[in-house]
């Protein structure tokens, strides 16, 4: 950065504060190419504010019956340069994105998109109250057509 000054953390960053805290929730998995059944499940959050504020930091694991069947790793940003927030995500099927995917708020609602191989995707984060969050997951071949893969509502412990 060298004479530029260190940069500060924004309201844009501290907007993304929200997601702090540990949340559990149940899970709908509507039936998809990649799980024909769908299903219920329980999903876990443990989600914090690092890097000095710049960025949160979520670890999510779900279970179906009683038993863990996927963990994820999620990084929520902003990007100055770009004016849009950004999300990384990892998990335990190997995923792992060059692009992250970007997003904006809409009132209550932060709505990230992403763009890969297989298509098009969504992530909906909808903040009803403190103590809530929903989140839908949402598909799409030509960016037109869009199903919800998953959903959850999550209550903060």
């Amino acid at each position: 950065m060298g004479h530029m000054g260190m940069p500060t953390v924004q309201d844009q960053h501290r907007k993304l504060h929200v997601l702090a805290g540990k949340w559990r929730g149940e899970e709908k998995i509507h039936p998809s190419p990649w799980d024909a059944k769908g299903g219920t499940a329980m999903g876990k959050l443990e989600i914090r504010v690092d890097m000095d504020g710049f960025f949160v930091v979520s670890d999510y694991v779900q279970e179906r019956g009683g038993q863990v069947s996927y963990r994820g790793h999620g990084v929520y940003g902003y990007d100055t340069q770009k004016g849009c927030y950004t999300l990384n995500w990892f998990d335990s099927m190997g995923s792992c994105q060059w692009e992250p995917a970007r997003g904006a708020w809409e009132g209550n609602v932060l709505t990230f998109t992403q763009q890969n191989p297989m298509g098009h995707a969504r992530y909906i984060y909808t903040f009803p109250d403190e103590k809530h969050h929903a989140f839908r997951i949402e598909h799409s071949q030509d960016g037109k057509q869009w199903s919800t893969f998953m959903e959850g509502t999550y209550t903060r412990s």
